[in-house]
């Protein structure tokens, strides 16, 4: 069994982690890390500490709706999530996360506008 790396836990729900296959568990939001943990598997864990987290992206659809945040990490990639209360997830980490780290993913509409802006300018002969 895996040894926590909290002392206090603030947070605690059922989640998806999209880090390979689906896989279903519970994340942990404590003092020292975000944690996420197999049903079935215990020794399948994920272990992020705050010092390691460079930001959190969350997908934003119609404004209000979030199906599901990644994790940034400074060395290991990013990791997604998905809990059933994304919203109060992203919450508790907020304690723990600067703001400005805190930002809204491209939705699929924008990175449409983005690559055809830059196709535009291709052809025109504006920019690369």
């Amino acid at each position: 069994m895996a040894q926590s790396m909290n002392s206090t836990v603030d947070f605690v729900i059922k989640a998806t982690s999209f880090h390979g296959l689906g896989v279903y568990g519970n994340i942990m939001v404590g003092n020292n890390a975000i944690e996420f943990y197999n049903e079935r598997n215990p020794e399948d864990y994920i272990q992020i500490p705050w010092t390691e987290v460079e930001g959190v992206a969350a997908e934003v659809i119609f404004g209000r709706f979030i199906p599901r945040f990644a994790v940034c990490t400074k060395e290991s990639g990013n990791f997604a999530f998905s809990t059933r209360d994304n919203k109060a997830t992203l919450r508790a980490i907020q304690k723990y996360v600067p703001a400005q780290n805190m930002v809204k993913s491209p939705s699929f509409f924008d990175v449409i506008k983005l690559g055809l802006g830059r196709l535009w300018r291709m052809i025109t002969g504006r920019g690369a």
